[in-house]
Protein backbone atom coordinates (compact mmCIF):
# COMPACT_ATOMS: atom_id res chain seq x y z
CA UNK A 1 0.00 0.00 0.00
CA UNK A 2 1.51 3.36 -1.00
CA UNK A 3 1.61 6.43 1.23
CA UNK A 4 -1.22 8.17 -0.62
CA UNK A 5 -3.75 5.42 0.09
CA UNK A 6 -2.66 5.20 3.70
CA UNK A 7 -3.18 8.93 4.12
CA UNK A 8 -6.69 8.73 2.69
CA UNK A 9 -7.58 5.85 5.02
CA UNK A 10 -6.37 7.74 8.08
CA UNK A 11 -8.33 10.83 7.04
CA UNK A 12 -11.52 8.79 6.62
CA UNK A 13 -11.13 7.34 10.09
CA UNK A 14 -10.65 10.80 11.60
CA UNK A 15 -13.79 12.10 9.84
CA UNK A 16 -15.78 9.08 11.08
CA UNK A 17 -14.70 9.67 14.68
CA UNK A 18 -15.60 13.36 14.51
CA UNK A 19 -19.02 12.56 12.99
CA UNK A 20 -19.78 9.98 15.71
CA UNK A 21 -18.83 12.45 18.44
CA UNK A 22 -21.06 15.18 17.00
CA UNK A 23 -23.98 12.75 16.69
CA UNK A 24 -23.58 11.63 20.30
CA UNK A 25 -23.53 15.24 21.47
CA UNK A 26 -26.77 16.00 19.62
CA UNK A 27 -28.54 12.94 21.06
CA UNK A 28 -27.43 13.31 24.69
CA UNK A 29 -27.65 17.10 24.81
CA UNK A 30 -25.75 19.59 26.92
CA UNK A 31 -23.48 17.96 29.52
CA UNK A 32 -24.29 18.33 33.21
CA UNK A 33 -22.82 21.40 34.94
CA UNK A 34 -19.68 21.02 36.96
CA UNK A 35 -19.72 20.90 40.74
CA UNK A 36 -18.88 24.57 41.12
CA UNK A 37 -21.65 25.69 38.80
CA UNK A 38 -24.14 23.42 40.58
CA UNK A 39 -23.18 24.87 43.94
CA UNK A 40 -23.68 28.40 42.65
CA UNK A 41 -27.04 27.66 40.95
CA UNK A 42 -28.69 25.21 43.36
CA UNK A 43 -30.38 27.93 45.36
CA UNK A 44 -31.53 29.75 42.23
CA UNK A 45 -33.15 26.61 40.76
CA UNK A 46 -35.35 26.14 43.86
CA UNK A 47 -36.31 29.81 44.09
CA UNK A 48 -39.77 30.79 42.82
CA UNK A 49 -40.07 32.57 39.48
CA UNK A 50 -39.37 36.27 39.48
CA UNK A 51 -42.31 38.69 39.76
CA UNK A 52 -44.65 36.18 41.48
CA UNK A 53 -46.30 35.82 44.86
CA UNK A 54 -47.97 32.87 46.59
CA UNK A 55 -51.73 32.68 46.78
CA UNK A 56 -54.10 30.08 48.18
CA UNK A 57 -55.40 27.67 45.49
CA UNK A 58 -57.59 24.56 45.47
CA UNK A 59 -55.62 21.31 45.57
CA UNK A 60 -58.63 19.50 44.11
CA UNK A 61 -61.95 20.47 42.56
CA UNK A 62 -64.20 22.04 45.19
CA UNK A 63 -67.88 21.80 44.23
CA UNK A 64 -70.59 23.91 45.84
CA UNK A 65 -71.27 22.85 49.43
CA UNK A 66 -67.80 21.46 50.15
CA UNK A 67 -66.71 21.88 53.77
CA UNK A 68 -63.01 22.78 53.68
CA UNK A 69 -60.45 20.80 55.65
CA UNK A 70 -56.66 20.92 55.99
CA UNK A 71 -56.13 19.00 52.73
CA UNK A 72 -58.25 21.20 50.45
CA UNK A 73 -56.00 24.26 49.99
CA UNK A 74 -52.31 25.11 49.54
CA UNK A 75 -50.12 28.10 48.58
CA UNK A 76 -48.71 28.21 45.03
CA UNK A 77 -46.78 30.88 43.06
CA UNK A 78 -49.00 33.24 41.07
CA UNK A 79 -48.06 36.19 38.81
CA UNK A 80 -48.26 39.46 40.74
CA UNK A 81 -49.95 41.17 37.79
CA UNK A 82 -52.86 38.70 38.07
CA UNK A 83 -53.28 38.85 41.85
CA UNK A 84 -56.62 40.35 42.82
CA UNK A 85 -57.61 41.88 46.13
CA UNK A 86 -59.99 38.99 46.86
CA UNK A 87 -57.20 36.37 46.80
CA UNK A 88 -55.72 34.87 49.95
CA UNK A 89 -52.02 35.86 49.84
CA UNK A 90 -49.31 34.25 51.95
CA UNK A 91 -48.51 36.39 54.95
CA UNK A 92 -51.89 38.11 54.82
CA UNK A 93 -54.12 35.11 55.55
CA UNK A 94 -53.99 31.87 57.55
CA UNK A 95 -55.34 28.69 55.89
CA UNK A 96 -56.07 27.14 59.30
CA UNK A 97 -58.76 29.76 59.90
CA UNK A 98 -60.53 28.71 56.70
CA UNK A 99 -61.14 25.15 57.87
CA UNK A 100 -64.85 24.55 58.33
CA UNK A 101 -65.87 27.19 55.81
CA UNK A 102 -68.18 26.19 52.96
CA UNK A 103 -67.69 26.69 49.23
CA UNK A 104 -70.43 28.96 47.87
CA UNK A 105 -69.17 28.97 44.25
CA UNK A 106 -67.37 26.00 42.65
CA UNK A 107 -63.56 26.31 42.46
CA UNK A 108 -61.66 24.23 39.83
CA UNK A 109 -58.49 22.43 40.89
CA UNK A 110 -55.42 24.66 40.78
CA UNK A 111 -57.38 27.91 40.70
CA UNK A 112 -57.12 30.64 43.37
CA UNK A 113 -59.80 30.73 46.05
CA UNK A 114 -61.51 34.09 46.43
CA UNK A 115 -63.04 35.46 49.60
CA UNK A 116 -66.46 35.67 47.97
CA UNK A 117 -66.39 31.95 47.15
CA UNK A 118 -66.37 30.93 50.83
CA UNK A 119 -68.95 31.26 53.59
CA UNK A 120 -67.74 31.18 57.18
CA UNK A 121 -69.64 29.58 60.09
CA UNK A 122 -72.05 32.07 61.57
CA UNK A 123 -72.44 34.02 58.34
CA UNK A 124 -75.88 34.45 56.90
CA UNK A 125 -76.79 31.60 54.57
CA UNK A 126 -73.95 29.36 55.77
CA UNK A 127 -76.02 26.19 56.17
CA UNK A 128 -77.90 26.80 52.90
CA UNK A 129 -74.55 27.08 51.10
CA UNK A 130 -73.39 23.79 52.64
CA UNK A 131 -76.35 21.93 51.10
CA UNK A 132 -76.09 20.35 47.69
CA UNK A 133 -78.71 21.09 45.01
CA UNK A 134 -82.09 19.64 45.96
CA UNK A 135 -80.93 18.61 49.45
CA UNK A 136 -82.33 19.46 52.89
CA UNK A 137 -80.85 19.86 56.38
CA UNK A 138 -82.40 17.73 59.15
CA UNK A 139 -81.46 17.79 62.84
CA UNK A 140 -81.43 14.57 64.86
CA UNK A 141 -81.29 14.52 68.70
CA UNK A 142 -78.52 12.27 70.00
CA UNK A 143 -76.72 11.38 73.21
CA UNK A 144 -73.07 10.61 73.92
CA UNK A 145 -73.80 6.90 73.56
CA UNK A 146 -75.82 7.18 70.34
CA UNK A 147 -73.35 9.62 68.73
CA UNK A 148 -70.19 7.45 68.90
CA UNK A 149 -69.05 9.27 72.07
CA UNK A 150 -68.59 12.53 70.19
CA UNK A 151 -66.25 11.16 67.52
CA UNK A 152 -68.57 12.19 64.67
CA UNK A 153 -67.48 15.52 63.16
CA UNK A 154 -68.83 17.79 60.41
CA UNK A 155 -67.92 16.36 57.03
CA UNK A 156 -68.12 12.72 58.18
CA UNK A 157 -70.62 10.26 56.72
CA UNK A 158 -72.85 8.16 58.97
CA UNK A 159 -75.55 5.49 58.93
CA UNK A 160 -78.75 5.96 60.93
CA UNK A 161 -79.93 3.04 63.11
CA UNK A 162 -83.49 2.83 64.45
CA UNK A 163 -84.14 0.81 67.63
CA UNK A 164 -87.72 0.09 68.62
CA UNK A 165 -89.93 -2.18 70.75
CA UNK A 166 -93.04 -3.83 69.25
CA UNK A 167 -95.64 -4.75 71.87
CA UNK A 168 -98.38 -7.36 71.69
CA UNK A 169 -99.38 -10.59 73.43
CA UNK A 170 -96.47 -12.14 75.29
CA UNK A 171 -92.95 -10.73 75.41
CA UNK A 172 -92.36 -7.67 73.18
CA UNK A 173 -90.12 -7.78 70.12
CA UNK A 174 -86.97 -5.65 70.38
CA UNK A 175 -85.37 -4.85 67.06
CA UNK A 176 -82.93 -2.46 65.42
CA UNK A 177 -82.35 -1.76 61.73
CA UNK A 178 -80.19 0.48 59.58
CA UNK A 179 -82.82 2.67 57.98
CA UNK A 180 -80.59 5.23 56.20
CA UNK A 181 -77.01 5.12 54.90
CA UNK A 182 -74.26 7.53 53.89
CA UNK A 183 -75.68 10.73 55.41
CA UNK A 184 -73.23 13.67 55.40
CA UNK A 185 -72.89 15.46 58.73
CA UNK A 186 -73.25 19.23 58.34
CA UNK A 187 -73.01 20.31 61.96
CA UNK A 188 -72.87 19.06 65.55
CA UNK A 189 -74.96 21.37 67.71
CA UNK A 190 -74.00 24.82 66.37
CA UNK A 191 -70.51 23.86 65.17
CA UNK A 192 -69.77 23.23 61.50
CA UNK A 193 -66.03 22.57 61.85
CA UNK A 194 -63.63 20.60 64.02
CA UNK A 195 -62.10 22.18 67.10
CA UNK A 196 -58.29 22.10 66.99
CA UNK A 197 -56.04 22.70 70.02
CA UNK A 198 -52.63 24.43 70.07
CA UNK A 199 -50.89 21.16 69.17
CA UNK A 200 -53.03 20.58 66.10
CA UNK A 201 -55.08 17.76 67.65
CA UNK A 202 -58.83 17.48 67.25
CA UNK A 203 -60.82 18.27 70.39
CA UNK A 204 -63.60 15.76 71.10
CA UNK A 205 -66.65 17.35 72.74
CA UNK A 206 -70.12 16.10 73.58
CA UNK A 207 -73.15 17.42 71.72
CA UNK A 208 -76.90 16.83 71.80
CA UNK A 209 -77.90 17.29 68.15
CA UNK A 210 -76.48 16.39 64.75
CA UNK A 211 -77.56 18.06 61.51
CA UNK A 212 -77.33 15.88 58.40
CA UNK A 213 -77.87 16.39 54.67
CA UNK A 214 -80.78 14.47 53.16
CA UNK A 215 -83.15 14.40 50.21
CA UNK A 216 -86.72 15.64 50.85
CA UNK A 217 -88.00 12.04 51.01
CA UNK A 218 -85.27 10.95 53.42
CA UNK A 219 -85.95 14.04 55.55
CA UNK A 220 -89.54 12.86 55.95
CA UNK A 221 -88.35 9.39 56.94
CA UNK A 222 -86.06 10.84 59.60
CA UNK A 223 -88.94 12.86 61.04
CA UNK A 224 -91.11 9.73 61.32
CA UNK A 225 -88.25 7.57 62.65
CA UNK A 226 -87.81 9.93 65.60
CA UNK A 227 -91.38 9.13 66.71
CA UNK A 228 -91.07 5.37 66.19
CA UNK A 229 -88.05 4.65 68.38
CA UNK A 230 -84.52 5.70 69.30
CA UNK A 231 -82.01 6.83 66.65
CA UNK A 232 -78.28 6.07 66.84
CA UNK A 233 -75.38 7.12 64.61
CA UNK A 234 -72.95 4.68 63.04
CA UNK A 235 -69.72 6.24 61.69
CA UNK A 236 -68.82 5.08 58.19
CA UNK A 237 -65.35 4.30 56.88
CA UNK A 238 -64.12 6.19 53.82
CA UNK A 239 -63.52 2.84 52.11
CA UNK A 240 -67.17 1.86 52.62
CA UNK A 241 -68.36 4.85 50.62
CA UNK A 242 -66.23 3.86 47.64
CA UNK A 243 -67.29 0.23 48.00
CA UNK A 244 -70.99 1.16 47.94
CA UNK A 245 -70.39 3.31 44.86
CA UNK A 246 -68.66 0.43 43.03
CA UNK A 247 -71.54 -1.87 43.92
CA UNK A 248 -74.12 0.64 42.68
CA UNK A 249 -72.26 1.06 39.37
CA UNK A 250 -71.95 -2.72 38.92
CA UNK A 251 -75.66 -3.28 39.62
CA UNK A 252 -76.72 -0.54 37.19
CA UNK A 253 -78.29 1.63 39.88
CA UNK A 254 -75.87 4.40 38.91
CA UNK A 255 -75.06 5.21 35.26
CA UNK A 256 -71.69 6.85 34.69
CA UNK A 257 -71.71 9.50 31.92
CA UNK A 258 -69.62 8.78 28.84
CA UNK A 259 -68.05 12.24 28.86
CA UNK A 260 -64.72 11.92 30.76
CA UNK A 261 -64.90 15.59 31.74
CA UNK A 262 -68.16 15.00 33.61
CA UNK A 263 -67.30 11.55 34.97
CA UNK A 264 -65.11 12.70 37.88
CA UNK A 265 -67.62 15.25 39.15
CA UNK A 266 -70.46 12.76 38.77
CA UNK A 267 -68.65 10.05 40.73
CA UNK A 268 -67.84 12.50 43.53
CA UNK A 269 -71.52 13.47 43.75
CA UNK A 270 -72.75 9.87 43.57
CA UNK A 271 -70.35 8.73 46.29
CA UNK A 272 -71.79 11.24 48.76
CA UNK A 273 -75.46 10.66 48.03
CA UNK A 274 -77.60 9.36 50.94
CA UNK A 275 -79.30 5.97 50.59
CA UNK A 276 -82.61 4.87 52.05
CA UNK A 277 -82.72 1.29 50.76
CA UNK A 278 -81.54 -1.18 53.40
CA UNK A 279 -82.37 -4.72 54.49
CA UNK A 280 -80.04 -4.85 57.49
CA UNK A 281 -81.78 -5.52 60.80
CA UNK A 282 -81.30 -7.39 64.09
CA UNK A 283 -83.98 -8.75 66.44
CA UNK A 284 -83.77 -9.65 70.11
CA UNK A 285 -83.37 -13.36 69.32
CA UNK A 286 -80.16 -12.58 67.42
CA UNK A 287 -78.69 -11.25 70.67
CA UNK A 288 -80.24 -13.51 73.33
CA UNK A 289 -81.99 -16.88 73.16
CA UNK A 290 -84.54 -15.59 75.67
CA UNK A 291 -85.81 -12.92 73.29
CA UNK A 292 -88.32 -13.42 70.52
CA UNK A 293 -87.66 -13.22 66.80
CA UNK A 294 -91.11 -12.54 65.36
CA UNK A 295 -93.65 -9.77 65.83
CA UNK A 296 -96.02 -10.67 68.72
CA UNK A 297 -99.68 -11.16 67.92
CA UNK A 298 -101.96 -8.32 68.85
CA UNK A 299 -104.53 -8.91 71.62
CA UNK A 300 -108.07 -9.31 70.39
CA UNK A 301 -110.56 -6.56 71.14
CA UNK A 302 -113.76 -6.83 73.17
CA UNK A 303 -116.23 -9.58 72.32
CA UNK A 304 -118.79 -8.56 69.69
CA UNK A 305 -122.24 -7.65 71.01
CA UNK A 306 -124.81 -10.45 71.12
CA UNK A 307 -127.01 -10.95 68.09
CA UNK A 308 -130.42 -9.48 68.81
CA UNK A 309 -133.58 -11.29 67.83
CA UNK A 310 -136.95 -9.91 66.96
CA UNK A 311 -138.76 -12.95 68.22
CA UNK A 312 -140.29 -12.74 71.69
CA UNK A 313 -138.79 -15.11 74.19
CA UNK A 314 -135.69 -15.86 72.13
CA UNK A 315 -132.37 -15.55 74.05
CA UNK A 316 -129.59 -13.40 72.61
CA UNK A 317 -126.83 -15.35 70.94
CA UNK A 318 -123.22 -14.52 70.08
CA UNK A 319 -122.70 -17.50 67.74
CA UNK A 320 -124.38 -19.03 64.70
CA UNK A 321 -128.15 -19.45 65.06
CA UNK A 322 -130.89 -21.33 63.23
CA UNK A 323 -134.44 -20.08 62.75
CA UNK A 324 -136.96 -22.71 63.84
CA UNK A 325 -140.65 -22.36 62.85
CA UNK A 326 -143.38 -24.48 64.55
CA UNK A 327 -146.78 -23.56 63.17
CA UNK A 328 -147.20 -19.89 63.76
CA UNK A 329 -144.29 -19.68 66.26
CA UNK A 330 -140.71 -18.89 65.19
CA UNK A 331 -137.56 -18.72 67.25
CA UNK A 332 -133.76 -18.53 66.88
CA UNK A 333 -131.83 -21.50 68.26
CA UNK A 334 -128.02 -21.37 68.65
CA UNK A 335 -126.22 -24.04 66.67
CA UNK A 336 -125.68 -26.99 69.01
CA UNK A 337 -128.31 -25.71 71.44
CA UNK A 338 -131.72 -27.06 72.29
CA UNK A 339 -135.16 -25.59 72.06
Amino acid sequence: MDARRLLLLVGALVIAVITAFLARTLVIGTPAPVAGAMANGAAGAAAPPVNTTEVLVAKRALPVGTILDATALEFRPWPKDLVQGAYYVRGQSEPAKLQGTVVRFAVPAGQPVTQGALVKPGDRGFLAAALGPGMRAVTVPVSAQSAVAGFVFPGDHIDLILTQTVNGEGPPLRASETVLRNLRVLATDQRTDKQIDDKGKTIVTAYSTVTVEATPKIAEKIAVAQTVGTLSLSLRSLADTQSDLDEAIASGAVSVPEDPAKEKAFLAHAASRPQDASDSFVTGADVSRFQRRTVPAKSEGAAPPPVATSYPGAAPSTGPVVRVVRGSDASLVPVGGKN
